[in-house]
């Protein structure tokens, strides 16, 4: 289980976590359209503090997502339950973290961006070919559908590119 905080949840995080990323999501705003009498106001001159309202599918909200062990779920969840008895939902939302994840693309844009691509480690053509590879080795029965296609696509692209250079498959 992912939990995702947007206000207080980025710097008081009271409860257990595994690991966590900082990113955002889409579709919503951040506004201090809350009251609060139980955190940062009392009965008769409430607070403000944010919740998140809809918005464009460009808007975004930026926080920290945190990873729950299946053991302390639980507890995490029961822990915010008190903590956000001023009103909160449980929402799935898909979470893009920040300058960790591409997030989904056309499989031709992803194809040519590897073949266009080479870093320290090598081309991004030697990684998606060793990839394959190696997965046809460890589990050939299993067929990964979006890497296999990327491999296709990226094979296509470079039959048709008289002056692309051919890439070892070698697994080091």
């Amino acid at each position: 289980m992912w939990v995702f905080g947007y206000g207080s949840l980025i710097w008081k995080v009271d409860f257990p976590y595994v690991t966590k990323i900082v990113g955002y999501i889409s579709g919503f705003q951040r506004k201090f359209y809350q009251h609060s009498v139980d955190h940062r106001g009392i009965p008769g001159k409430p607070g403000r503090v944010v919740t998140l309202v809809p918005g464009a599918e460009t808007d975004k909200v930026y926080g920290i997502a945190y990873q729950i062990s299946e053991q302390d779920r639980a507890i995490v969840i029961d822990h915010l339950d008190y903590r956000e008895k001023g009103g909160y939902v449980r929402t799935p939302i898909l979470f893009y973290p920040k300058d960790k994840y591409a997030g989904p693309a056309d499989e031709d844009v992803i194809a040519h961006q590897v073949v266009n691509s080479k870093g320290p480690s090598g081309t991004n053509v030697e990684y998606v070919f060793n990839l394959a590879k190696a997965m046809r080795n460890i589990a050939p029965d299993v067929v990964d559908e979006h890497l296999f296609t990327i491999e296709r696509k990226v094979q296509s692209l470079l039959k048709h590119n008289s002056s692309s250079v051919v890439f070892s498959t070698t697994l080091s």
